[in-house]
């Protein structure tokens, strides 16, 4: 049977736009009342809310939706009618309010392209919305709805890197449009990673039931603290099937203190490449089998080449938070504030080393200047721009890689009939460097002449070449 990965929307409402104020931090501990969560869910459930967003949709093709990528956000009439035209889609999520000024936080996906948004309380206030920040790349929006003297009840942040596999948490939501829900389970797993729905990989996996409408509702240890937002589910039916996947609150709160403050978003960047140790390496440097992130490139120049991290090195901790997988050492890095500092665990030659290295925003140089590649070279058909890591962080690539990059590569082109795709990195061309658009505009194929172009792919080398 075939798998899907379901981001958490249902259809169904409409909507309005507002105002923003200072959030204030406030603490509140919960206890739970003998064997019942009632006592629980009546303190928390009050700042779940539903989220009505109307979208205008352009026309498209059900090809196109059906692109078997495996991940698939669930409108009531997506699959059914409206292609080739125009159309209004109204779609239903969660939110949490975690400021008592009426900030909200839900997905990005519950909200994104919406014209009008609307957040309804469950003691039956309604707000018109204002987007304050819509981030695709952690799939969290930050709304307000203007509730300074509105007596709004909020959750508390919590620390998501104290759960454990094990802890009791609820979630709570307005699965299939039915009306708020509360579900109970457990933390089933902490630091999932292979989950692709975002840029920063790295879920709290929970076996409470959640559902298509749950998007952005609240996932809440016993103290009655936020410590995730519920944003996806692994299913086989499209049900709930014990596998649900939560946004940690730590990374989400590092958002939402960015917006608040009036900040620009910047996650920091420390400018290397890495991977998991290969199994057959692990023994030979002294490590656990899946323990540590080994390096195998750094941005010349960058934060982590001057802290003097080498390739081959092997990065065991961040912070003293273990690291196994590159996206967890990514994750973070990006939960920590640019300008301050981050202290790696470093296995060097069989030694423990630390260092410091420093949080600094990813250069933008050079500029993208997006470009498509002309008729006379052989890379005709593709758009192409200069990678900066600001770029490369932004699409997912390599930040420790200069080079030019792919960013569309047209069926039946030049570029896919070389093999070219979207993604790829070109390195060298005839042997010579290259780092900008107009290095590659430069090169133009002539008649009988050999020439050879190194992309990498994923981190493999690949050759194209003309004998």
């Amino acid at each position: 049977m075939k798998r899907h990965i379901l981001h958490l929307l249902f259809a169904a409402a409409f909507v309005l736009p507002l105002n923003l104020h200072e959030a204030r931090a406030e603490t509140q501990v919960l206890a739970v009342q003998g064997n019942s969560l009632a006592p629980l869910v009546e303190k928390t459930a009050p700042a779940v809310v539903n989220i009505y967003a109307r979208k205008l949709l352009k026309a498209r093709s059900a090809a196109r939706l059906l692109d078997g990528s495996g991940f698939w956000r669930l409108f009531r009439d997506s699959l059914l009618f409206g292609y080739g035209q125009d159309r209004i889609e109204n779609s239903l999520g969660s939110g949490v309010i975690v400021a008592a000024d009426g900030i909200v936080v839900t997905n990005n996906h519950v909200i994104e392209d919406a014209g009008e948004i609307a957040v309804a309380l469950v003691d039956g206030r309604v707000f018109a919305a204002r987007t304050l920040l819509a981030d695709k790349r952690t799939d969290i929006a930050v709304l307000s709805i203007g509730g300074r003297g509105q007596d709004l009840p909020f959750i508390a942040f919590g620390d998501s890197d104290l759960l454990r596999v094990g802890d009791q948490v609820i979630a709570i939501g307005n699965p299939f449009g039915l009306g708020q829900t509360v579900t109970s389970g457990i933390v089933s797993a902490l630091a999932r990673t292979s989950i692709g729905v975002s840029d920063f990989r790295f879920f709290i996996q929970t076996d409470a039931a959640i559902n298509p409408g749950n998007s952005g509702g609240a996932q809440i240890d016993m103290d009655g603290r936020l410590v995730g937002i519920n944003t996806t589910i692994f299913s086989t039916s499209g049900g709930s099937q014990g596998l649900g996947f939560a946004i940690p609150s730590n990374m989400v709160k590092s958002i939402v203190e960015s917006v608040v403050s009036q900040k620009p978003l910047i996650r920091p960047w420390i400018g290397f490449s890495g991977r998991s140790v290969p199994a057959q390496y692990a023994g030979l440097l002294g490590l656990p089998p899946g323990k540590g992130v080994l390096v195998t490139g750094t941005y010349k120049a960058g934060p982590a080449e001057v802290a003097g991290l080498r390739i081959g090195d092997v990065v065991i901790s961040v912070d003293g938070f273990p690291v196994n997988e590159f996206q967890a050492l990514r994750y973070r890095i990006a939960t920590r504030p640019a300008g301050g500092t981050a202290n790696l665990a470093v296995a060097r030659q069989g030694r423990l080393i630390t260092l410091t290295v420093s949080l600094v925003a990813p250069p933008v140089e050079p500029a993208a200047n997006k470009m498509w590649a002309p008729s006379a070279s052989p890379l005709r058909g593709a758009r192409i721009a200069s990678l900066s890591p600001a770029l490369a962080e932004e699409i997912e690539l390599d930040s420790a890689l200069s080079g030019v990059v792919v960013l569309e590569a047209g069926v039946g082109s030049g570029a896919s009939r070389l093999g070219v795709a979207a993604g790829d990195i070109i390195r060298t061309i005839d042997d010579r460097n290259v780092s900008t658009v107009d290095e590659v505009l430069a090169f133009r194929e002539r008649a009988f002449k050999p020439w050879s172009i190194v992309l990498t792919r994923a981190g493999q080398e690949i050759t194209l070449k003309r004998k």
